[in-house]
């Protein structure tokens, strides 16, 4: 059943602002367990890819649990959102985000407003946005496809490893990306990389949307047969 749209755009908003509440206060309570920088990497990159697969499995049947402004134009692009919805989608997400923030530094005894000095910037940090987002798309639209009832643990093992193997540690998700800049802790952004972190995670989920529906196009016989079953 296809919920109303306060139901949609709350369960977006919420989940958004969970999702980077996740990233941020790990990353806090990482930081202050460990000196190390690959084992403070480490205490983010779990919780964030299992509360992925919470969020997912919890807001998808309400909203599609996209929490994520490039995968909302995706999913308009293909049909699966309406238009009308986008902007909707991507104010309540970027406003959850900044609200994830703004949680963390509460429950840590932080200054709650905080802007990023963290430099994350360069052509290599840049293909590296465009190469997370790009395989997260792929394997969101791949799931649909043709796993639909794993997307959510798809997506939290995909980010949990491209934490690993990006260069900027896989933000992929431009709503993620303005709330990391309102935190000056491990995982933030500096507000003035923002822009071009975004640019290229656009450009990633728009060459892995094209791919997809190559690579993932219903075969003819598949898609005579379920107009078939449907007459």
């Amino acid at each position: 059943m296809r919920q109303d749209v306060f139901h949609r755009l709350t369960a977006e908003g919420l989940g958004t602002a969970l999702l980077v509440c996740t990233v941020v206060g790990s990353g806090i309570m990482a930081d202050k367990l460990t000196e190390d920088v690959a084992l403070a990497l480490l205490g983010n990159t779990i919780p964030t890819g299992a509360i992925l697969v919470v969020l997912i499995t919890i807001f998808g049947p309400i909203s599609g649990a996209h929490f994520n402004p490039a995968v909302s134009l995706v999913m308009a692009i293909r049909g699966d959102l309406r238009w009308a919805e986008l902007a909707p989608y991507v104010a309540v997400q970027s406003l959850g985000a900044i609200l994830g923030s703004l949680v963390a530094h509460g429950m840590f005894d932080l200054e709650i407003l905080q802007y990023s000095t963290t430099s994350r910037t360069g052509g290599a940090q840049w293909f590296a946005e465009g190469v997370a987002t790009f395989g997260l798309l792929l394997t969101i639209l791949g799931a649909v496809r043709f796993r639909s009832e794993s997307v959510a643990v798809m997506v939290g093992l995909y980010i949990t490893a491209a934490y690993w193997f990006t260069a900027s540690t896989s933000f992929a998700n431009p709503a993620v990306t303005i709330g990391r800049a309102f935190t000056d802790t491990f995982a933030g952004i500096n507000p003035g990389d923002v822009s071009s972190f975004i640019i290229a995670q656009i450009a990633g989920a728009l060459v892995a949307m094209v791919l997809a529906g190559v690579l993932f196009a219903v075969p003819q016989d598949e898609a005579e047969l379920t107009a078939g079953e449907q007459a």
